[in-house]
């Protein structure tokens, strides 16, 4: 049984790549820099974050093959808790160059392995277990093939039934399947947010607006929408509110959003205010964008881009692009 405050579950992990080199030619031979791998997947990220935060987790994951095998042994090398789960085929690869000429970057996403009924339940049975010493749930990621709709759904369920809070961030019919049942937290993007809501509706009641219908109707406690370089907006049970981002560098989007996630849940597990742990996430999130490839934030920074995420005015028809 798990004693840590914080479970993550990673449905399609990935052992994540990155390299660089001078130019992206077609049909050439092109010579890369020496790769660096890392453990990659929305909840690991979470877990990976929370541990340089202090706060310590249990990452939860089905694994296959070499590349599970070596995805395992980095974590181990962080110092992160983990459960996984075996399954039959291998767990997917992805690939991140950086093209050193134009400072452009190329992220190509590999499909995650099929998994079979018993070792997606085994997935859902696993976390179940490890709930009730545990005060929240992250389940971060997309779904790989093989795996129910309502998957999230279920745990979700489970979650709230063992008295844990539940964030969740995913999109498409997985999260919405979710929203059906009710969540502490979602944090989507944008794009992903947009989604949830037929065109007419949005722009009749603008971001803003669709944000907190969503918690008048029970379908989340917190609404966390990620806005890139604009920041975030919030909207809970006390109202809304929109936090500016820091100006920073962008170097690398990887593991961008997965970071706000855990700076979010970090302070959240630390007893901080809703609004205080959501400046805490786009923080966080800022951090990491300013780091090489597949690399994460520095603890270090998030102090000093505290300073510049403040909360900015909101407006009933907020619904600016992110930048």
């Amino acid at each position: 049984m798990s004693n840590t405050p914080v479970i993550t579950l990673t449905m399609n992990p990935a052992l994540d790549k990155s390299t660089t080199v001078e130019q992206v030619v077609a049909d050439r031979k092109l010579r890369c820099e020496p790769p660096k791998w890392d453990p990659g997947g929305g909840g690991i990220n979470v877990s990976r974050v929370l541990h340089r935060f202090g706060i310590e987790s249990l990452a939860v994951y089905p694994t296959g093959g070499p590349a599970g095998e070596l995805l395992a042994a980095l974590l181990d090398r962080e110092g992160v808790a983990q459960e996984r789960i075996a399954i039959g085929e291998w767990t997917r690869e992805n690939l991140t160059v950086v093209e050193r000429s134009s400072g452009r970057q190329f992220r190509f996403g590999l499909p995650g392995p099929s998994l079979r009924e018993s070792e997606w339940r085994q997935c859902l049975e696993t976390t179940e277990a490890n709930v009730a010493e545990s005060s929240y749930v992250v389940a971060a990621g997309s779904l790989p093939p093989g795996v129910p709709t309502d998957f999230f759904a279920r745990l979700a369920t489970a979650t709230r039934e063992h008295g844990a809070r539940f964030v969740l961030d995913t999109s498409g019919e997985a999260l919405r399947r979710a929203l059906e049942v009710g969540v502490f937290l979602i944090k989507p993007n944008l794009r992903e947010f947009a989604a949830l809501f037929p065109d007419d509706d949005l722009l009749d009641v603008g971001l803003q607006g669709a944000a907190q219908s969503l918690v008048e109707a029970g379908s989340a406690e917190v609404v966390v929408v990620s806005l890139g370089a604009s920041g975030a907006l919030l909207a809970s049970a006390e109202g809304s509110m929109r936090f500016s981002a820091p100006t920073v560098p962008i170097v690398s989007r990887v593991g961008a959003g997965d970071s706000m996630v855990a700076g979010i849940v970090c302070e959240l597990v630390r007893g901080a205010a809703i609004s205080e742990a959501i400046r805490h996430g786009v923080a966080t999130g800022s951090a990491t964008v300013t780091t090489p490839g597949t690399d994460l934030c520095r603890v270090e920074d998030i102090d000093r881009l505290l300073t510049s995420t403040v909360v900015a005015p909101t407006t009933h028809r907020d619904s600016e692009e992110p930048g």
